[in-house]
C-alpha cells in the first residue's frame, strides 16, 4: 500500500481584538459545518490567500517598519479575516485617522468567497491597512497527528472603538466579546467548545488586566514557536513557550 503524501503546512493568521472596561477579547463561534474547529469558539482568523501577497499592498498599507519575521502577507491575512468574519477593519484614512465606518455584509461575503479582492475594497474606501496595529502574540504549528496542519501566527490589537463586531453568518455564526477568564470557565464547564491552542492563548491573555497590558507584555515576550508533540497519552509543548508545563490528554483533542 502506498503511503499518502503528507499534507502541506499552510500559513495562517489569527487576531485577538481587545477592548477595555471591562477587559475583553472578541471571539467568534465557527459554523458547525466548517471542516476545521467546527462549532468552536475561536479568535477570527484563517489561511493566508494569494491576494495577501499582492505587491500593490505596498501603496495601500502603513506600518511596514513594524513587520518582522512574520512578513506583511500574514498581517494582511489577519486584518482580512477580522474584516470577513467580524466586520472589523484595522485601517486608516487619508488623514491617518483610524477608520470608523461600517463593513457591508454583502461586500464582506464577496471578499470571503473570492468574488472581490480585499485590496480593491480597501482601495475603493480610500484606506490603508494599519500593519503596525498588530503585535505578535504567539506562533503555533499544528502537530503531525492532525489531518490538516497550519503554521498560525497570533496577533493582538486594540479593537477600534467606533466599529461594531458582527459575525458573517457563514464561517462564523456568532460574535462575542468575552473576558478571557470567563471564556476559560465556560470551556471548563462544557458550555463552550474551545480547542487546545485557543485555550492556551486565552490562558496567556488572562495573565494581563488590560488591552494595553496584554499588548505590552506580548511585545516584551520572546516569541517561541510552539509545535506540540505526542508524549505517551498526552500532547506536550515546550516549557519555555510561556504556557507553563502543559500535558494535554490526547482524549481531549
Amino acid at each position: 500500500m502506498t503511503e499518502r503524501a503528507a499534507d502541506p503546512i499552510r500559513p495562517a493568521a489569527t487576531i485577538l481584538l481587545l477592548r477595555d472596561a471591562p477587559f475583553e477579547v472578541l471571539m467568534v463561534k465557527r459554523h458547525h459545518q466548517i471542516d476545521f474547529a467546527a462549532g468552536a469558539l475561536v479568535f477570527p482568523g484563517g489561511k493566508s490567500h494569494a491576494g495577501d501577497h499582492d505587491p500593490a499592498w505596498a501603496d495601500h498599507a502603513t506600518g511596514w517598519e513594524s513587520v518582522g519575521e512574520d512578513g506583511a502577507p500574514l498581517r494582511i491575512a489577519a486584518i482580512r479575516e477580522a474584516y470577513e468574519e467580524a466586520g472589523v477593519l484595522l485601517a486608516r484614512d487619508a488623514a491617518g485617522a483610524i477608520y470608523v465606518g461600517e463593513a457591508a455584509i454583502d461586500v464582506r461575503a464577496a471578499v470571503a468567497e473570492d468574488r472581490v479582492a480585499f485590496l480593491d475594497v480597501v482601495r475603493d474606501l480610500g484606506l490603508k491597512l494599519d500593519l503596525a496595529a498588530l503585535t505578535l502574540f504567539a506562533r503555533w504549528i499544528t502537530p503531525p497527528l492532525m489531518a490538516k496542519r497550519f503554521d498560525t501566527w497570533f496577533y493582538v490589537a486594540h479593537a477600534p472603538s467606533a466599529q461594531l463586531a458582527v459575525c458573517d453568518g457563514h464561517e462564523a455564526v456568532d460574535a462575542e466579546w468575552i473576558a478571557p477568564g470567563e471564556a476559560l470557565a465556560l470551556a471548563e464547564a462544557g458550555e463552550r467548545k474551545v480547542i487546545f491552542p485557543t485555550r492556551m492563548n486565552l490562558q496567556l491573555l488572562a495573565e494581563s488586566l488590560s488591552a494595553e497590558g496584554a499588548i505590552e507584555t506580548a511585545r516584551a515576550r520572546p516569541l517561541v514557536t510552539v509545535e506540540p508533540w505526542v508524549d505517551g497519552a498526552s500532547l506536550r509543548i515546550q516549557p519555555d513557550a510561556g504556557y507553563g508545563d502543559v500535558a494535554e490528554p490526547l482524549s481531549a483533542l
